[in-house]
């Protein structure tokens, strides 16, 4: 793996949904970094860390949920290393109960598949279906880590472009929250 800068110059074997995003990201004109990782799909710490040692920022946590009804569906972001309790998070968002959303939902809304869940794929949430909740850890951050909707390759930015251009753009503004990680 090695870090690159821009969008690829050739984009043969990229799926449809990994160019929107590059697209999008020039379009706003986001100055980012990325690496390519096709023989190592990011499903393991060990790629994970690998991927974050090359981008010089640890990615995030992206959980695709839902409530019990699976009538609303919430993508969190949060550092990778906190641990995700459930009851923190619906204690918060004032929902009794919290679960993860089928893959079938998130091909739906996001048009991602399980691994490659990043905040990107709100580009494809047109209807704004999804709500996005953010923890405030995450913000601290100067630099933001994400797929661009496929865990073959990762990418870098700066944090402000992610809340003062990235999501503007899409029509989403997060809602923060505290997690902590304990019970």
């Amino acid at each position: 793996m090695e870090l690159l800068h821009g969008s690829p110059t050739d984009l043969s074997g990229r799926s449809e949904r990994e160019k929107r995003c590059y697209a999008f990201l020039d379009s706003l004109g986001i100055s980012f970094d990325r690496t390519d990782h096709p023989d190592q799909p990011a499903t393991t710490m060990q790629v994970c860390e690998a991927v974050d040692a090359v981008l010089g920022v640890r990615i995030c946590k992206n959980l695709f949920l839902c409530n019990r009804q699976k009538t609303n569906f919430y993508l969190l972001i949060m550092p990778g290393d906190k641990p995700f309790k459930t009851k923190e998070l619906s204690g918060q968002l004032g929902i009794s109960r919290l679960s993860f959303a089928e893959a079938a939902d998130m091909e739906k809304y996001l048009d991602v598949h399980p691994g490659s869940v990043s905040v990107l794929g709100l580009l494809n949430d047109r209807e704004h279906r999804v709500r996005l909740v953010v923890d405030e850890d995450v913000l601290r951050e100067e630099l933001f880590g994400c797929h661009p909707c496929e865990n073959t390759s990762s990418i870098r930015f700066a944090t402000r472009d992610l809340t003062e251009r990235i999501l503007p753009a899409m029509g989403f503004t997060p809602e923060i929250v505290h997690l902590v990680g304990t019970d």
